[in-house]
């Protein structure tokens, strides 16, 4: 295959940061994104293979700007990565409105709005057109999770987005989404990026946030490098799937909501189908 260029948000650390180095590795060319892309620094680039700009994913213009740079650069863009994002753990009732709509803002309206572009672009611009788009969201996008009541909103918003979206392309636009659903891994998303509520509600004296956390942080089963290396494999896929989960803890935790599912709503199927018109016959 030949080399593609990947527009990847939020490369910094983590996920985008190894992601970025990957498609290095592997001879593609990215534009790599940061809100101060100053400080971005690759082993593996060339003035040829690497544009790094800055990008804040809650401004249009700013990603506009972007796109536009990375258009007169490299002329297409074949993946768009969107990973920019953060988490925001305690309880809800601790969180104040401000962290709640930063937090939707952010994770949510930011990845909507580098869709919106990424759309445009692969559909308009891209000769054949044609591309790429992953969402980078979690398991936390499929299950709740205590004290991420607020993030897995966002990442829950994401996913229905995108599988409602998936159906509205035509499949001459060849533009394929997924959603990655990563477990927990040793990045700094539960360490030094991670937001907490600034106040606690003492009604919830039986969690600890923080100490939970803090536990948690560099004890996750999750490699970010090889997490890297999965999502640039998808990426290369023909057909690749709407919906991936990356890491043993989140397979094991999809398979456990699939079940969960499963026994649920068979359980309630005569209340479910009791509901419809005297004399419905659903189309065939």
């Amino acid at each position: 295959m030949a080399p593609q260029v990947f527009f990847i948000t939020g490369t910094s650390t983590g996920f985008g940061y190894h992601y970025v180095e990957k498609c290095l590795k592997e001879g593609d060319k990215v534009v790599a994104t940061a809100r101060n892309s100053s400080k971005l620094s690759f082993p593996s680039a060339t003035k040829e293979n690497l544009l790094t700009l800055d990008c804040d994913v809650t401004k249009q213009d700013s990603i506009n700007a972007a796109f536009d740079k990375a258009l007169s650069h490299f002329s297409r863009i074949d993946v768009v990565v969107n990973n920019a994002g953060y988490g925001l753990s305690g309880e809800f009732e601790s969180l104040s409105d401000a962290q709640i709509r930063t937090q939707m803002e952010v994770n949510y309206f930011g990845l909507l709005n580098v869709t919106r572009k990424a759309l445009e672009t692969m559909r308009e611009v891209n000769s054949p057109p044609g591309g790429r788009i992953q969402q980078i969201t979690s398991i936390g996008g499929q299950r709740g999770v205590p004290t991420f009541s607020i993030y897995c909103a966002s990442k829950w918003a994401v996913e229905g987005f995108t599988e409602a979206l998936a159906l509205e392309l035509k499949p001459e636009w060849n533009i394929k989404l997924t959603c990655i659903e990563p477990g927990g891994f040793r990045t700094d998303w539960a360490g030094r990026s991670m937001d907490f509520a600034a106040s606690k509600n003492s009604a919830y004296d039986h969690i600890d946030a923080k100490t939970q956390m803090g536990k948690r942080h560099g004890t996750q089963a999750g490699d970010p490098i090889k997490g890297a290396d999965a999502m640039w494999q998808v990426a290369k896929m023909e057909d690749p799937p709407l919906r991936l989960v990356i890491g043993s803890d989140a397979y094991s935790g999809i398979m456990d909501k699939i079940k969960t599912y499963g026994e649920n709503y068979p359980k309630y199927k005569e209340l479910s189908n009791s509901c419809d018109v005297d004399g419905y016959e659903r189309p065939q």
